[in-house]
């Protein structure tokens, strides 16, 4: 495979993409949750912010399943959720632009945003307490976690402003009764950090109700000190070797 200079699993350097590269990640983005069985029919999204000064961002179309997604068949839209570049308007799922409007608009480093319904992370946003420490993928993930309560779908553009206030800084936040939301700098820092949240929301359901061993308060504190840096760097690490198992099984995304 020719490994170009502007291959995503290559260029990660933010100030390096041009607006190809970030639409050939988020496409490859889009695949890897077909691939991890993480998708929900056409709905949920994921979206990434175009370079340059219009803060402009892209959406999945309305109507293309995860697998089928490609560079190509993003749509850009601004932040009023105007589809520009003579893309058709009305492609992109209202309720993905509410949600990731907000965020983009508030978080000047949000490159991207990716919002799951995976059952089991939505099963945990349904438990009274939601993530618990039961393994060191949660313990690691805990300290980035915000929280927001639901209000229905998200069509009422007024809920930008909640949503922003609950994220706070964080890159990780659980939607109650709904799903899981991830933040970060770059699509393979974002991939990262949802990977994680979703597998750790994963591991508390097979554990059952309990009862639970715990690990200490102390190793708790220690695990977060940890991770004070965040996740999305995992994510980097592992995007090279994620792109290589997309090429072999889901080609495609690129195009």
């Amino acid at each position: 495979m020719d490994m170009k200079a502007t291959d995503p699993a290559l260029t990660m350097r933010k100030e390096e993409l041009t607006e190809w590269d970030v639409r050939v990640q988020l496409a490859a983005a889009y695949r890897l949750v077909a691939h991890y069985g993480w998708d929900d029919l056409i709905f949920t999204h994921l979206s990434a912010r175009v370079p340059g000064p219009e803060h402009h961002f892209l959406l999945n179309p309305y109507g293309l399943m995860f697998h089928e997604i490609t560079a190509s068949s993003l749509v850009k839209v601004d932040k009023e959720g105007n589809a520009v570049d003579g893309a058709q308007a009305g492609r992109i799922n209202p309720a993905g632009f509410t949600i990731h409007s907000a965020v983009h608009m508030a978080r000047e480093e949000a490159g991207a945003v990716m919002h799951l319904h995976e059952p089991n992370g939505v099963a945990v946003s349904a438990q009274k307490d939601g993530l618990l420490p039961l393994s060191q993928t949660a313990m690691l993930c805990l300290p980035h976690i915000a929280h927001h309560e639901y209000e229905g779908v998200a069509l009422n553009l007024d809920e930008r402003e909640r949503l922003i206030r609950d994220l706070g800084d964080k890159q990780m936040m659980l939607l109650w009764n709904h799903g899981v939301l991830a933040v970060g700098e770059s699509v393979p820092e974002c991939f990262g950090n949802l990977y994680f949240f979703t597998k750790a929301c994963e591991i508390q359901i097979r554990a059952g109700h309990g009862p639970y061993h715990l690990p200490s308060k102390e190793a708790i504190e220690t695990t977060a000190m940890q991770s004070k840096d965040g996740l999305g760097g995992a994510g980097k690490l592992a995007w090279p070797g994620l792109i290589r198992l997309l090429d072999e099984r889901l080609p495609g995304y690129r195009d």
